[in-house]
């Protein structure tokens, strides 16, 4: 379940930087390699299981899988945090930098 999940978020978050792909104000792409990153790490994660259990691999118990697809969520919310503290640092649209020198 980490897999799909985060093979999801990476193809959910490809399409959208693929869509506003010249521009990248939002620093997407960033995004797309966490979550193409951690797909590959649970990719090799996968295949090292199966390689030690063997056909085991396809028939987990239920609450392996929630487990699983807990750990997957978090990871996915990790990344979004990680994107968000970049966009807020690079501040593309200089909202921070306004908000923060504002004056009264």
């Amino acid at each position: 379940m980490t897999l799909l999940t985060t093979i999801f978020a990476a193809i959910i978050c490809t399409v959208i930087w693929y869509k506003g792909a010249p521009k990248s104000e939002m620093k997407v792409g960033s995004l797309c390699l966490i979550y193409w990153g951690a797909s590959l790490m649970w990719l090799v994660d996968a295949i090292s299981e199966y390689v030690e259990i063997g056909a085991e691999y396809f028939t987990p118990a239920p609450s392996d899988m929630l487990n699983d697809l807990y750990l997957g969520l978090s990871v996915v919310a990790l990344g979004l945090i990680i994107w968000l503290v970049i966009l807020l640092v690079k501040d593309p649209k200089g909202v921070v930098k306004a908000a923060l020198f504002k004056k009264k």
